[in-house]
């Protein structure tokens, strides 16, 4: 039987075991997507506890508390931190086979010397354990990115953002990790939402342009966009239900505005047609700016009506959605390719069912002018673990070129949660490894190398243009 999690957890074969401590392990983390909060990093911040950094705002644990018959009380509610963690850890118990068991573990070893098993048994020894090493200065946002590795990370930014946290971070000499905005309009599209026209406000004031139609707001847009890449952002990212296209005259996109600028509601097809527009118009300015367009789609948002209604998004009530039309996403990608002004995209579905999918699509759109231009972004969110990134690999290793693959993103809220690139990195070694000892790829180590440490960080580096060294 082999030790719970070692220093060869998930490696299966010696091939494995060496791919990943020769060259996936030593490998620095380019982090290009991920949701943490930039002052915190500007404000090199101190947690109190490992309540504060673990479970603040991570809706994962939350959902699999919730499964436990834990009270929301002990949750999102006011109970105390301490008794909050003790309830994370009773439900941690009965995780097996969840990778939340893995990082967790994963997190107490890296950061906190802790190799033991967290249970109802343990907690209070962790608690005092990892809350008496959060008080050492090596455990402060700033120190807790340095020693997991990052050169680069990309926060999740709204175009009404000042980005004065990124401002602040850039100018002090003192942190060389650099931290880049990352554009995210959603607001800017979702016309059915309640709250638009207020957004829309808050839009025409950071712009400095009165929006009353919709070549308004691409005039606002663009007067934000020209504020982000001169902050160095170089990656956006729209969160959508599906990739939508539904093409229509200006006109009638301007008349769908006009209505919904009214208080008139709108069709479903009104709605993707302006979408449409909104996502045409974005992908050719991206590509005149350099910026690489992030589609993440597949998920039904906030189905429970009466959390939502007391929580907010992002609680931990969303789900994977079956609905992603292979035609609409196909003539999308047409549409702006034909124009010339296809950006560099990477396609992320929820539904692991649309692996195959994104992968026969996006060998139809690659170019010459950059490798891999169309990539098959890593398992996302309900799919980021073991089954679902060996899944995601092999599918595009099937009909793509793995090699050229960009690897892993945290796609997280947590300071502590860089260990999910060590996980990812030791499945990938584990299924390359064991196609070399199959006999299906030679034992050729400078060529598989080369393959793991540019999925690992350099292909990444390249990809982005990020001003960064490989390795």
């Amino acid at each position: 039987m082999k030790a719970f999690m070692d220093e060869n957890f998930l490696l299966g074969t010696p091939t494995a075991q060496e791919l990943y401590h020769d060259y996936a392990a030593k490998m620095p983390i380019l982090d290009y997507h991920c949701h943490i909060n930039p002052q915190e990093i500007a404000e090199d911040r101190k947690f109190d506890n490992i309540t504060q950094v673990w479970l603040g705002g991570d809706h994962y644990k939350w959902r699999q508390m919730r499964s436990n018959g834990i009270d929301e009380y002990y949750i999102t509610g006011d109970a105390p931190d301490h008794d909050k963690f003790l309830k994370w850890a009773e439900t941690l118990e009965k995780a097996i086979g969840n990778p939340l068991y893995h990082w967790s573990h994963l997190e107490l070893q890296r950061f906190f010397g802790y190799h033991g098993v967290l249970n109802r048994r343990t907690a209070e020894e962790v608690w005092n354990l990892c809350n008496e090493k959060l008080q050492q200065d090596s455990m402060s946002v700033r120190n807790l990115i340095r020693q997991s590795g990052v050169t680069l990370l990309c926060t999740t930014d709204d175009p009404i953002d000042d980005l004065r946290w990124h401002k602040a971070i850039k100018e002090d000499p003192t942190f060389d990790v650099q931290v880049l905005p990352a554009w995210r309009p959603d607001k800017a599209m979702n016309l059915e939402k309640p709250e638009y026209l207020d957004y829309l406000g808050k839009l025409s004031a950071a712009a400095n342009v009165q929006i009353r139609t919709f070549e308004d707001l691409k005039q606002a847009l663009v007067a934000r966009m020209d504020y982000f890449d001169a902050m160095g952002c170089r990656v956006s990212d729209h969160g959508i239900n599906y990739v939508m296209y539904q093409p229509a005259a200006p006109e009638q996109i301007e008349a769908i505005f006009a209505k919904r600028l009214a208080g008139e509601s709108l069709t479903a097809q009104e709605l993707a047609q302006f979408k449409t527009a909104f996502l045409l118009f974005v992908s050719k300015k991206y590509e005149e700016y350099g910026w690489v367009l992030q589609l993440h789609y597949g998920c039904k948002r906030d189905n429970n009506k009466a959390m939502y209604a007391k929580l907010g998004p992002d609680t931990g009530y969303d789900c994977v959605s079956n609905f992603a039309p292979a035609s609409e996403l196909t003539d999308f990608l047409d549409a702006v390719n034909s124009k010339k002004t296809l950006p560099r995209t990477i396609l992320y579905s929820l539904n692991p069912g649309d692996d195959e999918l994104i992968d026969s699509v996006i060998g139809c759109f690659q170019g010459s002018e950059c490798v891999g231009k169309i990539q098959h972004g890593s398992a996302w969110w309900f799919n980021d673990h073991k089954t679902g990134m060996t899944k995601q690999l092999t599918s595009l290793a099937n009909l793509g070129l793995l090699g050229n693959f960009i690897g892993m993103l945290t796609d997280s809220r947590s300071f502590l949660s860089y260990p999910r690139h060590e996980y990812f990195r030791r499945i990938l070694c584990d299924l390359i490894g064991g196609w070399v000892e199959n006999g299906e790829y030679p034992k050729d180590m400078e060529a598989l190398s080369e393959i793991v440490k540019g999925i690992s960080y350099n292909n990444a580096v390249r990809y982005f243009g990020f001003d960064l060294e490989t390795k």
